[in-house]
């Protein structure tokens, strides 16, 4: 006995949960990257190279840079919305997400969030229309989970800040036009809104990468960097500003994590299905089906996660330690379901011929970034403890 087949998200009924606006951003998001990601986002991945700035372009049309803040251009949606669109986009690919992710919640959002009218205004509109790129600049080859230890310093010389020092593993790196940098001063970690062409600043592109392929990874280098005093955000002057921003970056990979493993169950569903051992499809056996139905199961557990949390987050009811629950769940059980999936594919799984293998390779990158498995794990033991237990 057959029946039809079901979508995996769909035998959760998913769409139930969503408002029509909802559906209806979801849908023009898949539908671009449909026609536009999937069909190049191998050869990008195979060569090493994406046409970043004319993406940019693309999705600033689209609506999706900086979509979730409101006003300077961008479109004010729902959280849940901007959740919705990270999902469709690394569904994609993860590094096309990333793009958006690292432009909007981070770049974007520093600047909204803490920025002055001036520099808002300077730069939002443009990030959001995909006419400037940005890049926001935390991480340092020496200190990753810790960023408390960072070496990059910014000094005071007459009316001027000085900035020096280097970042490494930044998105958009050796295309932005505008970077966030954060910075040990004499008056706490600030943030310094850098044009890429200032004197001093150089960015050198990470290559020979396994994952994240189709996206821009760059090591960044500040030497006597000159910058003007307002050049500063002016609105935080502790950790707590870069650590806002990688929330907003955080809550969105725990949607965009679910793309990504969609994408690969969509895949072995399908590939199962027309391909035979033994005379029949392998899809009509126990084991194969176990397998299937343990995914759906995570994915779909994953979905409700996220959906709950981006329903908090438009309450501004959302707390760090749950933004760290999403993050941990989903992209470890996204990672698992496009291992699992590569096992059904066989040899297929490996080639680029299918998505599974560049998504594999891929969430072994957000299995790491924006917080580690580990730190998230810590983060979540101290919420249930009240005991922090990093050292």
């Amino acid at each position: 006995m057959t029946t039809t087949p079901q979508s995996p998200l769909g035998l959760f009924a998913i769409d139930h949960l969503l408002s029509e606006e909802e559906r209806a951003i979801r849908d023009v998001v898949r539908e671009y990257v449909d026609e536009r990601i999937k069909p190049n986002v191998a050869d990008w991945f195979e060569e090493g190279k994406i046409p970043a700035r004319e993406l940019a372009k693309e999705l600033g049309t689209l609506g999706v840079l900086g979509m979730h803040l409101e006003g300077y251009g961008c479109q004010g949606t729902s959280a849940v919305a901007y959740g919705l669109a990270c999902l469709e986009l690394e569904a994609g690919d993860s590094g096309i997400r990333s793009l958006v992710s690292v432009q909007g919640s981070l770049a974007m959002y520093a600047i909204h969030a803490f920025g002055s009218e001036e520099q808002k205004q300077e730069w939002l509109p443009r990030m959001a229309a995909g006419d400037a790129i940005g890049y926001f600049g935390l991480t340092e080859a020496d200190f990753g989970s810790n960023p408390s230890g960072m070496r990059t310093s910014a000094k005071r010389d007459g009316d001027d800040w000085v900035l020096d020092g280097s970042k490494m593993w930044i998105t958009n790196g050796n295309v932005a036009d505008v970077a966030v940098v954060w910075a040990r001063t004499d008056e706490g970690i600030r943030g310094f809104v850098v044009p890429t062409d200032t004197p001093g600043f150089r960015a050198n592109e990470i290559h020979k990468k396994m994952s994240l392929r189709a996206s821009v990874t760059s090591e960044l280098v500040f030497e006597g960097v000159r910058l003007p005093a307002d050049a500063v955000l002016p609105g935080v002057a502790s950790l707590r500003g870069p650590l806002s921003c990688l929330n907003e970056a955080r809550y969105g990979i725990a949607f965009g994590s679910l793309g990504a493993a969609r994408d690969c169950l969509e895949t072995a569903i399908a590939y199962s299905i027309d391909r035979e051992q033994f005379d029949k499809p392998i899809a009509g056996f126990q084991l194969t089906q176990k397998k299937l139905a343990d995914m759906a199961l995570e994915l779909g557990k994953g979905m409700l996660l996220a959906l709950h949390l981006g329903r908090l987050k438009d309450e501004h009811l959302i707390r760090p330690e749950q933004v760290s629950l999403g993050k941990l769940n989903n992209a470890r059980e996204s990672l698992a379901i496009a291992r699992e999936c590569r096992s059904i594919l066989g040899g297929n799984g490996i080639t680029l011929e299918y998505p599974i293998i560049r998504h594999m390779n891929n969430l072994e990158s957000v299995f790491t970034y924006e917080g580690t498995n580990e730190m998230h794990t810590l983060v979540v033991g101290e919420a249930l403890t009240g005991i922090a237990a990093y050292r």
